[in-house]
């Protein structure tokens, strides 16, 4: 079914959200602060940028010779990618970096530096996922084809009783599969359904924005390496590589771990393509936090830990995630909704493992409402 024929219901089930809304406004107001990002967004963007490019220009200036040095600088790079995407791009792509729409262009486009494509990431990030989030067939976050099921509305193939096993070498593979195949097809798919016309851009200025990019990151990531990094070209290759593979799984077990989870509801339009739930509740059924008191991750991962929080307020900077979630718990336990968090990072790790290993042998699930 094509976004364009789903809708949620507007004139019912209004009063969670617009109680939820009023008392984040009234916070920020009480509080006289922005819902925008200050002075840490800055000094986080410095911080995460030096752990990526800094490794770089230090391999490339030959101070460090050592295979193994050199090895533990890429790895670095792979938590600094990540880290960029989490901490920076993120935001900004939502318009919560900064209250200057130039600004957070500008910042959004950094994902550019990395071989992804900012249109693509907006397209499947903010319109599909964060509106019709865990929702078969739209959400392509949930639909990482064939060889994994992440919906029980997908068919279950006998390999699936082990992806439980083998999603985490696959999730490694998520940023090689960036800046390789998936922006191309993607492009292809949005101009199909339409969604590229909605970002007011043309097929072909895109195409050729994307393909310039991709260029351009291969001769800095990848060709420089070759020729002027002290390592042997096989090396340097595997290095590449490996720096993608930390980048890719460490985005994936974010991302993952808020909605593929056995709490996690997968709603089904009826044959009119209405949603049960408006899109506030459709929020809290579908998402959950991790590691709410690990300020440290927290920090790292841009406060997506506050998975609900994110998708109820994206365009709010998530500096503010941990300050706002006592409001969104309270508001959401007096209308009787869900709030799911697992207590730490491993723990939700885990139960997201427990989830493909159900998802692998069970044709039908029933979540499970357990908060922590």
């Amino acid at each position: 079914m094509n976004y364009k024929d789903l809708s949620f219901p507007t004139r019912t089930q209004q009063e969670f959200f617009s109680t939820l809304q009023a008392r984040v406004q009234d916070y920020f107001k009480q509080n006289n602060i922005s819902r925008y990002g200050d002075a840490r967004m800055v000094i986080k963007t410095i911080v995460m940028l030096l752990m990526y490019f800094g490794p770089y220009f230090l391999m490339l200036s030959g101070v460090i010779t050592s295979n193994w040095l050199q090895f533990a600088l890429w790895c670095l790079m792979g938590f600094g990618m990540a880290g960029i995407g989490l901490s920076v791009m993120h935001d900004a792509v939502h318009g919560a970096y900064s209250k200057n729409r130039k600004v957070n262009k500008f910042v959004g486009n950094v994902m550019h530096l990395l071989g992804g494509s900012t249109t693509n990431w907006i397209l499947q990030h903010n319109i599909l996922h964060h509106t019709f989030t865990n929702v078969d067939g739209v959400d392509e976050d949930i639909n990482p084809g064939n060889y994994m099921r992440f919906s029980p509305h997908q068919k279950r193939y006998p390999a699936h009783k082990l992806q439980h096993l083998y999603a985490w070498p696959l999730y490694g593979l998520m940023t090689i599969l960036w800046i390789t195949t998936k922006d191309f097809k993607q492009i292809i798919r949005y101009k199909k359904n339409g969604l590229i016309k909605q970002m007011k851009r043309s097929y072909s200025s895109l195409f050729a924005e994307l393909l310039t990019m991709k260029v351009f990151y291969y001769v800095y990531a990848l060709v420089i390496p070759l020729l002027f990094f002290p390592a042997p070209w096989y090396l340097t290759i595997l290095f590449f590589f490996v720096m993608h593979f930390i980048a890719g799984l460490t985005l994936a077990a974010i991302f993952q771990s808020a909605h593929v989870m056995p709490t996690s509801e997968y709603p089904l339009p009826d044959d009119k393509g209405n949603l049960e739930n408006n899109w506030a509740i459709h929020q809290m059924l579908t998402t959950a936090n991790f590691a709410p008191n690990n300020r440290l991750l927290s920090w790292y991962v841009g406060g997506l830990n506050y998975q609900i929080e994110h998708h109820l307020f994206p365009n709010i900077c998530h500096i503010h995630y941990r300050s706002i979630s006592r409001i969104v718990e309270k508001t959401a336990r007096e209308f009787g909704l869900p709030y799911i968090s697992q207590p730490t990072f491993f723990k939700a790790l885990r139960e997201h493992a427990r989830m493909l290993y159900r998802l692998g042998h069970q044709d039908q699930l029933v979540p499970i409402q357990v908060n922590s």
